[in-house]
């Protein structure tokens, strides 16, 4: 399994209480560029519009040997989820608070999928905590490794 992109601050700005794998549906020079690491997660959500799961402002770098189809960087990408997760992340969405995040982006088998997580925001006290939380452990790691 091999990472290609990762939302760094899904964890830190929300809790993410259940994660799923989509597939994408993407073009061929989308791909190609993505297989060069051309692909970003950062500011991207995730919608359920007419029954289906739509990734939205996810960046994916334009490939460079593309003579006349060039897409949109930003464009709206399809995700591939089973009928009853998609029924599943609907009603979970349609309570207060919750809200799905693409958290990373993988390569499995030549196949890119897509690790959505279904999450609830963090308050500024819960990040200070986890900020916090983290401090403490690398201290403690880089005393276990001084000692």
């Amino acid at each position: 399994m091999k990472v290609v992109a990762s939302n760094k601050f899904a964890n830190f700005n929300y809790f993410l209480l259940e994660k799923f794998n989509a597939g994408i549906v993407l073009c061929g020079c989308e791909i190609k560029s993505i297989r060069q690491n051309g692909m970003s997660l950062n500011e991207s959500f995730v919608k359920i519009q007419g029954g289906q799961v739509i990734l939205k402002n996810a960046y994916v770098k334009p490939y460079q040997s593309v003579n006349n189809f060039s897409p949109n960087p930003r464009r709206d990408r399809v995700l591939l989820l089973n009928k009853r997760e998609i029924l599943k992340l609907n009603q979970n969405v349609s309570q207060k608070g919750l809200t799905i995040v693409p958290v990373k982006a993988y390569f499995d088998k030549n196949y890119l999928k897509l690790e959505v997580a279904l999450a609830r925001g963090k308050k500024n006290y819960d990040k200070k905590q986890t900020i916090k939380e983290n401090d403490i452990k690398r201290s403690e790691q880089r005393h276990f490794m001084g000692v």
